[in-house]
């Protein structure tokens, strides 16, 4: 009886210890840098299969035995992306990350997604006529364009998605329709491509001991059952669709930035788990995928925290598709308004942040005297009378959090508490849409979504206090642009009416706004935008005081002046890793990104990168920095018009330059300090030829 206790309890030690490092086990990319090249004389497939070979070695090496390997990896990253993801535990990844040949090894993060008369408002059109001068018509629509959505997929019964008119799919284009295990799914002329990648999301699952069947869905689809994925796809590239509305809001023809683009979808987002839903061992997969499919432009509208280039899944991917000549442009994230809140800051990304627009939804709660303005699409609107008015954490469900019911998540409110009454929900995470869904399906009457943290005054005590009429909605097409870089109080305004999953039918707000940029193809130059709003004035912040380019950028997107820019910063993959090299990343790891590197890798201080800005940080005395401009117009002078930061004297030299067509000519800037201040000061510099003005904001923070 003893040695059976005995027996019985060593066991059971062991199993609990097994169980216990396999829950130490999860998801990890092991990045070994750009795929080598083809060896004479064998096939593409073959050269996959031995990268993916060299892979399980690589991993045996370290488990002890190739089977083990071969379990534990899920992904072999063999076309452009040289890499693998398995399901490790963090002893193995630290003896991985030693080995020579290795750039990183980093766990498989979750990423977060990013949430008619647009192109008329960005100047394109007017009242429905496209002139001669705009870029639309330069660049016939986008036509033949293949623009790559890196999202949540797409529904291709949309009228967005359909190929009337159009010629036969680009000879070039390698990629395929994923539909196996979903006949209903069809690709046509337009939507050239779809593909689904799910492993990194299944491997994720399984290392939190989490199930499908739980989640009652199908990783087995291109199929867009969120509908994020549908409608940033057709903002960049959806046909012509007439009589677009959305309960009688916003009527007009609606279409993308590129509507005679061709576009494939690759599904990389799957239903949130711990906070993640597009994770990087999926996210390398499809940019491996699209790179090789020969897509033009890739689209991303998710990003998470800043963090090393070489333990991201987008930073990395990315890099390597704008090494083989691919755009990629992404959202800078639904964060803010506080600093240092933009997502995808690569300096090889076209990274655009939302702006308002001169069109909004509005309508008005009513309590006492007093009204507050907000944004709404409702049919209805509720007659006057005395309504219960509750704050959605008073109205939690027992099986809830508070903070679910304080975002009104799904299944996180009481129908016997919210029962005709209108509920207080709070921004964040999920999307308003499915706020006022679940209040509906709880039995409330309607819903307030406030953004406290963006209130200078927090109206919801005052509101508790009293019944609320709701007015109904009205449209107004000539509100003032505030063109604010972050997300805005009350809900935004309204930007673009676009696709979206029968599913979840909703209205979209400013949230993703790389949809102003998809015309990348036509010109991806960051140097014709306007830092005034529609009236003249100066562009603000989300907290309405003057913004300053920390939150607008370059300032907001003119598509039509892009087309013709005179003047570029030009950038190239050497560029781009000597600023890797800067930034201390050795050039042993830097030749495995780039074959061939070395050489022309050099030491060079940041503040001479040549990008289209110039910003300098505790600055004493005076400082020098060199910049190389571009002619991509016609033969011309040039001369430099500066606004300088206060306190700070700035001097061009020359300040004058000549060029012929496609000549490249360098110049310097000296910013000295006069007055040393406490916080940073803006300027600009400006070169005109007296048509064409190629402006470049001036950040600088004096040494105290």
């Amino acid at each position: 009886m003893g040695y059976t206790f005995l027996w019985f309890a060593l066991l059971s030690f062991f199993l609990l210890k097994e169980n216990a490092i396999a829950a130490d086990k999860v998801p990890y990319i092991v990045y070994l840098g750009e795929s080598p090249s083809p060896l004479a004389g064998i096939s593409q497939e073959l050269q996959h299969t031995l990268l993916a070979k060299s892979h399980c070695e690589l991993l045996g090496s370290i488990l002890g035995t190739l089977k083990e390997a071969r379990d534990a990896i899920f992904y072999s990253y063999t076309q452009y992306i040289n890499g693998f993801a398995a399901i490790i535990d963090p002893e193995t990844a630290d003896k991985i990350s030693k080995l020579p040949g290795v750039v990183s090894v980093f766990p498989s993060k979750g990423h977060q997604l990013h949430t008619t008369r647009s192109w008329r408002f960005l100047g394109l059109e007017s009242d429905g006529y496209v002139d001669s001068n705009s870029l639309w018509s330069k660049a016939a629509y986008g036509n033949d364009t293949i623009i790559g959505n890196l999202d949540t997929g797409v529904w291709p019964e949309s009228e967005s998605f359909a190929d009337d008119g159009m010629a036969n799919v680009p000879i070039g284009w390698k990629g395929i329709c994923q539909n196996q295990s979903d006949p209903s799914f069809t690709c046509n002329k337009k939507l050239i491509g779809a593909r689904y990648f799910n492993k990194g999301y299944n491997a994720f699952l399984v290392s939190q001991n989490k199930s499908l069947e739980a989640l009652n869905i199908s990783l087995e689809t291109p199929r867009d059952n969120n509908g994020h994925g549908t409608h940033t796809l057709s903002t960049a590239g959806g046909a012509f669709v007439a009589n677009a509305n959305l309960f009688g809001h916003g009527n007009g023809i609606a279409k993308g930035g590129s509507p005679h683009a061709r576009v494939a979808a690759y599904k990389v987002c799957w239903p949130p788990v711990n906070g993640g839903e597009c994770f990087d061992a999926d996210i390398l997969a499809a940019f491996d995928a699209a790179i090789a499919d020969s897509v033009h432009i890739l689209s991303l509208s998710l990003g998470g925290d800043p963090g090393d280039y070489f333990q991201d899944g987008i930073a990395i991917g990315s890099f390597h598709a704008v090494n083989k000549g691919i755009k990629v442009v992404c959202s800078a994230g639904n964060s803010g308004p506080t600093a240092g809140t933009v997502s995808n800051i690569e300096p090889w990304i076209f990274t655009v942040a939302a702006s308002t627009m001169d069109r909004e939804f509005f309508a008005y709660v009513s309590f006492g005297n007093n009204s507050i303005k907000g944004q709404s699409l409702s049919s209805t609107s509720l007659t006057v009378g005395e309504y219960p008015i509750i704050n959605s954490t008073d109205a939690q469900a027992a099986n809830s959090t508070a903070n679910d019911a304080l975002l009104c998540l799904a299944g996180s409110l009481d129908p016997t508490k919210v029962k005709g009454s209108i509920v207080i929900c709070t921004r964040g995470t999920n999307a308003r849409v499915e706020k006022g869904q679940v209040v509906l399906e709880a039995g409330g009457v309607g819903m307030v979504r406030f953004s406290l943290n963006q209130h200078r005054v927090d109206p919801a005590p005052q509101i508790l206090s009293f019944s609320l009429p709701f007015s109904p909605v009205r449209t107004n097409t000539g509100a003032k642009n505030q063109r604010l870089r972050c997300l805005l109080p009350l809900s935004g305004y309204l930007l673009l009416l676009r696709a979206f999953s029968p599913f979840r039918a909703a209205f979209f707000f400013s949230e993703s706004a790389q949809r102003l940029i998809q015309m990348a193809r036509f010109s991806l130059n960051r140097h014709r935008a306007s830092t005034t709003d529609n009236q003249g004035q100066g562009i603000l912040d989300s907290s309405f005081e003057t913004a300053t380019p920390f939150s607008y950028g370059s300032g907001h997107v003119n598509p039509n002046a892009a087309a013709d820019p005179g003047l570029i910063y030009d950038l190239n993959t050497i560029d781009y890793l000597n600023f890797l090299y800067y930034h201390a990343y050795s050039t042993t790891k830097l030749a495995l990104v780039k074959s061939g590197c070395l050489g022309l890798l050099k030491s060079q201080d940041i503040k001479d990168f040549n990008y289209p800005s110039f910003t300098i940080y505790n600055l004493t005395g005076s400082v020098t920095v060199t910049r190389t401009v571009k002619n991509v117009g016609p033969s011309g002078t040039y001369t430099a018009t500066v606004e300088k930061p206060s306190g700070i004297q700035v001097t061009v030299e020359p300040d004058s330059l000549m060029f012929y067509a496609d000549e490249e000519k360098k110049f310097k800037v000296t910013l000295e300090v006069v007055v040393p201040g406490s916080d940073y000061v803006f300027g600009s510099i400006t070169w005109s030829d007296g048509t064409r003005y190629v402006r470049s904001p001036v950040a600088v923070l004096t040494s105290s």
